[in-house]
Order: C-alpha cells, then sequence, then structure tokens
C-alpha cells in the first residue's frame, strides 16, 4: 500500500497588507513511498529547511536523499523548489507552463499516473501550470501545493489570493475537495476534508 510522511510542514507569513514574506515562508514537503517501490517527494521547500528535511527522512528510517527517484513540484515557485538538489537520483516532474527554468524536468500537462496510485492532476489557478498529487493509500489524499495553501482556505472556499485565475482556481479547489479524505495543503499541516 501506498505511505505517506510530511517531511516538512509549510508556513505562510504575511505582513500588515496581506503581501506574502517571502524570506518567512516555506512550503511542505511530503514523501510518497509506493506500493511498486519508488520514493516520491512533492516539493522540496526552501534551501534553510534541507537540513529539516535531511532530519526527517533519518526519522523515517530506509529512506536515503539518493534513494527519491521522483521529485514533483505543484509549480515553480522559489518557496517549493529549492532543495531539488538535494535528490540527486530524482526525476523531476512539473507542468509544460512551469518548467522553462528547470533543465531535464519531465514536462506534463495532463493528468498522468506516475507510480501505481499515484497521479499528477492539473489544478490551475495559483499558476497556470499549478498540479496536485492524488494518492490512492488508506485514503485519498491530495498533496495540492498553493491550489488551497491553508486549512482556512478550504473552510472559507477561499481560492488563493495570489492567483492567475480565479475561475480555474475555484474548479481546482471543487476538484480536489471532491476526491480527498485528506488535504496536504501547501503552507500547513494535513488536515481531513469533511464529506457530506
Amino acid at each position: 500500500m501506498n505511505s505517506l510522511d510530511v517531511l516538512v510542514i509549510g508556513h505562510l507569513e504575511r505582513d500588515a497588507d496581506g503581501s506574502v514574506i517571502a524570506s518567512d515562508t516555506w512550503s511542505t514537503s511530503t514523501l510518497i513511498r509506493t506500493s511498486d517501490g519508488h520514493n516520491i517527494v512533492v516539493d522540496t521547500s526552501k534551501d534553510f529547511m534541507k537540513s529539516a528535511i535531511k532530519t526527517s527522512l533519518k526519522q523515517i528510517g530506509k529512506v536515503f536523499p539518493e534513494d527519491v527517484d521522483i521529485i514533483v513540484l505543484t509549480h515553480a515557485h522559489a518557496d517549493h523548489m529549492e532543495n531539488n538538489s538535494l535528490f540527486k537520483n530524482a526525476k523531476i516532474y512539473v507542468h509544460r507552463d512551469e518548467g522553462a527554468e528547470i533543465p531535464g524536468a519531465v514536462l506534463v500537462d495532463k493528468e498522468t499516473e506516475i507510480a501505481k496510485g499515484v497521479r499528477i492532476v492539473c489544478t490551475p489557478g495559483h499558476t497556470a501550470g499549478s498540479i496536485s498529487v492524488f494518492v490512492d493509500a488508506d485514503r485519498h489524499y491530495a498533496i495540492v501545493g498553493d491550489a488551497i495553501p491553508t486549512r482556512s482556505n478550504y473552510l472559507k472556499r477561499k481560492i488563493p489570493a495570489h492567483n492567475v485565475d480565479a475561475d480555474a482556481a475555484k474548479l481546482s479547489m471543487d476538484r480536489i475537495v471532491a476526491y480527498a479524505d485528506i488535504i496536504v495543503p501547501g503552507h500547513e499541516l494535513p488536515f481531513s476534508v469533511g464529506k457530506h
């Protein structure tokens, strides 16, 4: 069965006018261990979180940075991808609209199964090329980057404040919520989705 571990819990810091303070913001980073032998990291967070990622891997045990064979970037903002080089043997997947600055990346532009029960799903809105990772495990997990940056966004059904297409962002949020039992947001702890 597929399993998930959060390596780093993301954080989002805003100043008084609501602008994101980039120096104090980092993304969640998640490890997926698949039933068919892949070790996948979704988002690699900010460079200053490297030691925290290494510590988490050590605590999980049996997975070293060199064992990670796939990275998925939910989008190409720096706070989600500054530790890519930590995983030297990993193939990087990113949406075609995001991948210009990531040499050698596998560019996707449609739903793509990357391992048994693990799918890249297009969830545009925050950026044109935002993607999420849907994982079938003991429950349905959606690792969503900034398609749903915080639990508050979900509870208020509020799309990301920074978006390129509000209508697309709303549709992406609806798609995520329809699938997920657990959402791993871009900048907070995972949370359960209330199904009616």
